[in-house]
């Protein structure tokens, strides 16, 4: 899709050469895509710990299985 855009161009010029972006489409492409990725991180972090009753997951096997012995299902 074609857009005009007004733009910063010492922005644009610093974002194309920080992100080594060959063309300043490829550098507008890569902000807004980080961008989506970001607020979309930072709204998946704000529903931490809402869930009511929610138990914690054990990050380690239990001792009895920490030979190499298999995990049961």
């Amino acid at each position: 899709m074609r857009k005009t855009l007004n733009v910063d161009a010492d922005l644009l010029a610093q974002a194309r050469e920080m992100s080594h972006a060959r063309t300043d489409t490829e550098a507008i492409h890569l902000g807004l895509r980080q961008l989506v990725t970001h607020i979309a991180s930072q709204e998946i972090r704000s529903l931490g710990g809402s869930e009511q009753g929610a138990m914690d997951t054990p990050r380690r096997r239990p001792p009895e299985f920490s030979s190499g012995d298999e995990c049961p299902s």
